[in-house]
Protein backbone atom coordinates (compact mmCIF):
# COMPACT_ATOMS: atom_id res chain seq x y z
CA UNK A 1 0.00 0.00 0.00
CA UNK A 2 1.02 3.35 -0.73
CA UNK A 3 1.30 6.29 1.18
CA UNK A 4 -0.51 9.46 1.68
CA UNK A 5 0.83 12.36 -0.47
CA UNK A 6 0.75 15.53 1.54
CA UNK A 7 -0.35 17.90 -1.56
CA UNK A 8 -2.88 15.45 -2.90
CA UNK A 9 -6.54 16.54 -2.83
CA UNK A 10 -8.15 13.09 -2.36
CA UNK A 11 -5.73 11.93 0.10
CA UNK A 12 -6.55 14.76 2.17
CA UNK A 13 -10.27 14.05 1.63
CA UNK A 14 -9.80 10.55 2.48
CA UNK A 15 -7.41 11.50 6.12
CA UNK A 16 -10.83 14.15 6.76
CA UNK A 17 -8.57 17.15 6.73
CA UNK A 18 -10.92 18.29 3.80
CA UNK A 19 -14.68 17.99 4.02
CA UNK A 20 -16.37 15.96 1.88
CA UNK A 21 -19.78 14.31 1.27
CA UNK A 22 -19.08 11.02 2.46
CA UNK A 23 -22.00 8.51 0.80
CA UNK A 24 -19.90 5.32 1.32
CA UNK A 25 -16.60 3.90 3.30
CA UNK A 26 -15.18 0.32 3.31
CA UNK A 27 -11.17 -0.61 4.67
CA UNK A 28 -10.08 0.01 1.26
CA UNK A 29 -12.11 2.54 -0.69
CA UNK A 30 -13.61 5.85 0.45
CA UNK A 31 -16.51 7.48 -1.85
CA UNK A 32 -18.06 11.16 -1.88
CA UNK A 33 -19.90 13.92 -3.79
CA UNK A 34 -18.18 15.53 -6.49
CA UNK A 35 -18.36 18.92 -5.77
CA UNK A 36 -19.44 19.81 -9.73
CA UNK A 37 -21.72 16.76 -10.78
CA UNK A 38 -22.26 16.40 -14.48
CA UNK A 39 -25.51 13.86 -13.40
CA UNK A 40 -28.16 13.23 -10.99
CA UNK A 41 -25.65 10.92 -9.26
CA UNK A 42 -22.01 11.77 -9.55
CA UNK A 43 -19.75 10.52 -6.72
CA UNK A 44 -16.01 9.46 -6.81
CA UNK A 45 -14.67 6.26 -5.40
CA UNK A 46 -11.27 6.91 -4.61
CA UNK A 47 -8.96 4.30 -3.18
CA UNK A 48 -7.38 4.92 0.82
CA UNK A 49 -3.74 4.34 -1.12
CA UNK A 50 -2.31 7.03 -3.49
CA UNK A 51 -2.06 6.02 -6.65
CA UNK A 52 -1.74 8.57 -9.41
CA UNK A 53 -4.14 6.83 -12.01
CA UNK A 54 -6.24 3.79 -12.73
CA UNK A 55 -3.07 1.59 -14.74
CA UNK A 56 -0.80 2.18 -11.63
CA UNK A 57 -3.00 0.82 -8.53
CA UNK A 58 -4.39 -2.18 -10.84
CA UNK A 59 -0.30 -2.74 -11.61
CA UNK A 60 0.49 -1.96 -7.39
CA UNK A 61 -3.49 -3.19 -5.82
CA UNK A 62 -5.02 -5.09 -8.54
CA UNK A 63 -8.00 -6.23 -5.45
CA UNK A 64 -8.55 -2.41 -4.79
CA UNK A 65 -9.70 -2.17 -8.41
CA UNK A 66 -12.08 -4.97 -7.75
CA UNK A 67 -13.01 -2.39 -4.57
CA UNK A 68 -14.09 0.00 -6.43
CA UNK A 69 -15.85 -1.38 -8.53
CA UNK A 70 -17.88 -2.82 -5.74
CA UNK A 71 -18.00 -0.11 -3.39
CA UNK A 72 -19.53 1.59 -7.04
CA UNK A 73 -22.10 -0.22 -7.43
CA UNK A 74 -23.09 0.16 -3.72
CA UNK A 75 -23.39 3.56 -4.05
CA UNK A 76 -25.50 3.38 -7.30
CA UNK A 77 -28.15 1.12 -5.28
CA UNK A 78 -27.95 3.44 -2.30
CA UNK A 79 -28.75 6.32 -4.51
CA UNK A 80 -31.68 4.68 -6.75
CA UNK A 81 -30.48 4.41 -9.93
CA UNK A 82 -30.16 0.75 -9.45
CA UNK A 83 -28.55 -0.75 -12.96
CA UNK A 84 -28.32 1.96 -14.47
CA UNK A 85 -25.22 3.89 -13.82
CA UNK A 86 -21.52 4.76 -16.19
CA UNK A 87 -18.35 3.80 -14.43
CA UNK A 88 -15.51 6.53 -15.69
CA UNK A 89 -11.62 6.10 -15.38
CA UNK A 90 -10.44 8.56 -16.82
CA UNK A 91 -6.12 8.42 -17.15
CA UNK A 92 -4.16 11.57 -17.74
CA UNK A 93 -4.09 15.00 -18.33
CA UNK A 94 -5.20 14.32 -22.23
CA UNK A 95 -8.39 11.93 -20.91
CA UNK A 96 -9.94 14.68 -18.62
CA UNK A 97 -7.98 13.77 -15.24
CA UNK A 98 -7.37 17.18 -12.98
CA UNK A 99 -6.35 15.25 -9.70
CA UNK A 100 -4.05 12.47 -9.55
CA UNK A 101 -5.38 10.31 -7.02
CA UNK A 102 -7.10 7.25 -9.09
CA UNK A 103 -10.88 7.84 -8.78
CA UNK A 104 -13.93 6.71 -10.24
CA UNK A 105 -16.69 8.14 -11.34
CA UNK A 106 -20.19 6.43 -10.36
CA UNK A 107 -22.92 8.45 -12.87
CA UNK A 108 -26.36 7.90 -13.15
CA UNK A 109 -29.70 8.97 -13.08
CA UNK A 110 -30.35 10.59 -16.52
CA UNK A 111 -29.65 8.96 -19.91
CA UNK A 112 -26.28 9.25 -21.79
CA UNK A 113 -25.10 9.14 -25.04
CA UNK A 114 -22.48 7.10 -27.25
CA UNK A 115 -20.11 7.47 -27.98
CA UNK A 116 -18.81 9.78 -24.62
CA UNK A 117 -17.12 13.14 -25.07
Amino acid sequence: MSTPDADCLFCKIVAGEIPATVVHESPSTVAFRDVSPQAPTHVLVVPRSHHADAAALAAAEPATVADLVSAAAEVARADGVGDDYRLVFNTGAGAGQTVFHTHLHVLGGRPFTWPPG
